[in-house]
């Protein structure tokens, strides 16, 4: 594949190792660049999950002199969707049981510095004329914290290409106490203000925003969100600063796997043309969770971390106001032990209106964007979402909060937008449970209006939310930095 070729480092990538939307973005997006004639290999750690799911592999090439690093090897393999993989195997540092970030009790890996120092020193040789590979990049695309460190690696590099750094979250920054910065071999001159020094640590986030030739996010909305106070969680100074270097692209989802026509977790697939599986997967959805089968009663879906960001406290505030409309309530999720008891309370004391289930299920998660009737997703900040996504390609309508990418992402519902076509939702704006409850009621009582309920689920199955616009804007930064 001649042309542009990029190196994308990253810490996740779906489906061999997932955390959340990085995960997500780093499994899809190089598919998406490739199908577009952009060669895209993707530079992962090689954690015990990814390496037993390496069908066939091979090694190209060793580390054995990285000083302040242990020995480490290059192992090359593909993905299912054809996406060659970089693979950085050093078994001291990745073959542990746990997750990418943290222990099986929760607790960070103390070695955190050392283990994404690493990832990015490796990003950093391979986009510099110390490679071994015979392939080598026209530049790094990182992101988040975990490859932050590369744009710095490169910036003192022989031979470096730009880098390109995607902010997935601001507020996991990779902070460390500054004797770290030696570990890792960066020169002591880079810990200052101009720099990858912040109030005092080393920061490996502050290193990709401060280094990068160009930074981008994960909506446009949140791309301004950063740069004032209440998002920008201290960087919001240098991101202003950055502002010309700096924009935000909508993330995509992968329309193969969330396609409720194709979907194989569903007792009954369905499309914008054939609406009537929609009902079965909601009756099917309801005996599941153990809720009374009432066709003609709202059932509200919820996806999410039960956190304060995700605002599942003001949801679970406003439940008992949201059976009485009446409504229904499903939910699936797991996070803060408080709150999972407040939702496993509520299923006890409305059952058969309230359905819980804590933990994760990715079958169930189809069925709920399947069979509910809106989406509830009241996020006190959100970079980008993709559950907002999947309920318009679901016909589920969402409730959102008015940030970051949900309302980059969802129009909301009024006589103006359900007549014009653009209307995919329901958003509100001030985070709290009054407007929470008044916009969920105002979906509901759009619900009981069969004509319009119906127009605006056409509206949200028509979107499209495909990774080939985003692709192409990526591409777009990619050729600009490279100055083509």
């Amino acid at each position: 594949m001649a042309g542009l070729k990029v190196l994308f480092a990253t810490s996740e990538a779906a489906p061999l190792i997932k955390t959340g939307g990085l995960g997500d973005v780093s499994g899809a997006l190089p598919a998406a660049l490739r199908a577009i004639g952009v060669d895209v290999r993707v530079l992962l750690p090689g954690y015990r999950q990814v390496i037993a799911q390496l069908a066939q592999h091979k090694v190209v090439a060793t580390f054995d002199t990285l000083s302040g690093f242990p020995s480490a090897r290059l192992l090359s393999a593909v993905t299912a969707n054809d996406v060659p993989l970089l693979i950085l195997d050093c078994p001291s540092l990745y073959q542990r049981e746990g997750g990418p970030y943290q222990d099986a009790k929760g607790q960070d890996w103390p070695d955190n510095p050392q283990r994404f120092g690493l990832l990015s020193k490796i990003a950093a040789v391979l986009g510099s004329s110390a490679s071994p590979l015979d392939w080598h990049p026209d530049l790094v695309h990182c992101n988040d914290w975990q490859t932050g460190l590369t744009p710095a690696y490169l910036r003192f590099a022989q031979g470096a290409v730009p880098s390109v750094f995607t902010i997935h979250n601001m507020a996991f920054q990779g902070n460390y106490a500054p004797a770290i910065l030696r570990e890792l071999r960066l020169p002591p001159s880079c810990f200052g203000i101009d720099g990858v020094e912040f109030y005092g640590h080393m920061s490996f986030l502050k290193a990709g925003l401060f280094y990068a030739d160009h930074i981008t996010t994960v909506s446009p909305n949140y791309a301004k969100e950063i740069q004032q106070a209440e998002l920008g969680f201290g960087m919001q100074g240098l991101l202003t600063k950055r502002s010309g270097d700096l924009n935000g692209i909508l993330n995509g989802i992968d329309t193969d796997e969330w396609n409720p026509a194709t979907d194989k977790h569903l007792v009954k697939k369905f499309s914008v043309a054939r609406m009537a599986g929609k009902a079965a997967d909601k009756e099917y959805l309801q005996c599941r969770l153990g809720l009374d089968i009432v066709p003609d009663v709202p059932l509200l879906g919820v996806i999410s971390r039960f956190t304060h960001q995700k605002g599942l406290d003001l949801l679970l505030e406003v439940a008992p106001q949201l059976i009485g409309l009446p409504a229904q309530l499903a939910m699936l999720g797991s996070g803060e032990a408080q709150m999972q008891q407040a939702a496993r309370n509520l299923s006890q004391r409305y059952p058969g209106k309230v359905g819980v289930n804590i933990g994760f299920s990715e079958a169930l998660a189809h069925q709920i964007e399947a069979g509910a009737d809106i989406f509830i997703m009241p996020s006190r900040f959100e970079p980008c979402g993709l559950n907002q996504l999947y309920s318009q390609c679901y016909g589920t309508p969402p409730v959102v909060h008015a940030t970051g990418g949900l309302v980059d992402s969802v129009v909301d519902c009024t006589a103006e937008t359900l007549k014009d076509g653009s209307a995919s939702g329901f958003v509100f704006k001030g985070m709290s449970a009054e407007n929470l409850f008044a916009t969920i009621q105002r979906s509901v009582d759009l619900y009981h209006d069969q004509r319009k309920w119906k127009a605006l689920r056409r509206n949200c199955m028509t979107k499209d939310f495909s990774w080939k616009a985003s692709a192409e804007a990526y591409r777009a930064v990619y050729l600009k930095v490279l100055g083509r």
